[in-house]
């Protein structure tokens, strides 16, 4: 009998997890068919819930008076990191909170066959971080209940060297509400129900690796948030103007039935290599998002004819053509006065 109880516990504590075998400030999720263990520090046990027990399909909640602990030199914030790894075809990720996080994706395979694969509701900066050396793969279900395989309700920051493939049956492969930056990682997206990448305020490509493919409305689309453009920030903070840039890296977009970029603002690359049609894109825009561009110094606006179009002649919608810095993209006019 004493045993029995002594295996039981055993057993028991295997599956919580133990909170002395993560590092501080670390949730450790690892994903088993059906079940996951999910382990939490034992410094930030009081600031984290865990509202699944051990069901593949992971919910947890941040407490909102979170502000960060124990900051290190490697976790200057004192956020929490949440690392992910395993594998289920019937599981999902699911975290809120309001204050930023990272999630590191470690060896992680995991479909969804009702909603996201990895459903971030928490409204501040999240770093996706794919850890070196490691291939990651999400899929979600045909559910149009959600915007995204990877749904981000914050600013989306990914990085790493690893490799993340993502296939969005439902809707978009990849949604953020807000910006979305890539830097260093390989991102794979070989189908969309929608577009590959969708996101608002402004996407950032750094460097590293994206290929699109499958797409059945835009390779990628980019929004703005509010009504009008605040206009390009220094660093890029609080900017929300629709513009996509891409710097360096490799971007390859094929296969789609839209636009392979179609942008609420300007669509700028400044360095790398673009594999695909770079006059299939398009800038679609409001009169006044039109005029700030005339008015900006380095634009001319053309009309479908040839002709230059002036401030007071683009009340109507439509399609036009904006020559900016020796480069040409087609602009829609869709909200006239």
């Amino acid at each position: 009998m004493k045993k029995f109880f002594f295996l039981s516990l055993v057993a028991m504590l295997l599956s919580v997890g133990n909170a002395s075998a993560v590092d501080n400030n670390t949730v450790e999720i690892v994903y088993n068919g059906n079940s996951a263990t999910v382990t939490v520090a034992s410094n930030i046990s009081s600031y984290v819930t865990v509202q699944s027990a051990n069901s593949s399909h992971v919910k947890i909640v941040q407490d909102e008076s979170f502000a960060g602990v124990d900051a290190t030199l490697n976790n200057v914030y004192g956020e929490i990191t949440y690392v992910l790894s395993g594998s289920s075809t019937d599981g999902e990720f699911y975290m809120e909170g309001a204050f930023k996080s990272t999630v590191e994706l470690s060896g992680l395979t995991l479909t969804n066959p009702a909603g996201p694969a990895i459903n971030i509701q928490n409204g501040k900066r999240i770093t996706l971080s794919v850890k070196k050396n490691t291939v990651n793969s999400i899929a979600d279900g045909a559910n149009e209940d959600y915007n995204g395989c990877l749904h981000c309700k914050g600013h989306l920051k990914m990085k790493g060297k690893g490799v993340l493939n993502v296939v969005g049956n439902s809707r978009h492969g990849i949604y953020v509400k807000e910006y979305l930056e890539v830097k260093n990682a390989t991102l794979n997206i070989t189908a969309a129900a929608k577009d590959a990448i969708h996101c608002k305020e402004y996407m950032l490509m750094e460097s590293g690796t994206v290929t699109i493919s499958g797409a059945q409305d835009d390779g990628i689309q980019v929004e703005l948030a509010g009504t009008e453009s605040t206009g390009v920030k220094t660093d890029h903070e609080e900017e929300d103007t629709g513009n996509f840039y891409m710097l360096d890296g490799t971007l390859s977009i094929s296969g789609y039935q839209g636009k392979a970029i179609k942008a609420d603002g300007t669509i700028t690359y400044s360095g790398g290599t673009q594999n695909f049609d770079k006059n299939d894109t398009e800038i679609s825009a409001s009169v006044e998002r039109l005029t700030a561009i005339v008015n900006d110094g380095r634009s001319w606006v053309y009309d479908l004819n040839g002709c230059r179009v002036e401030t007071d002649s683009m009340s109507k919608k439509g399609i036009y053509v904006v020559k900016r810095d020796g480069k040409v993209s087609k602009v829609v006019n869709n909200a006239a006065k």
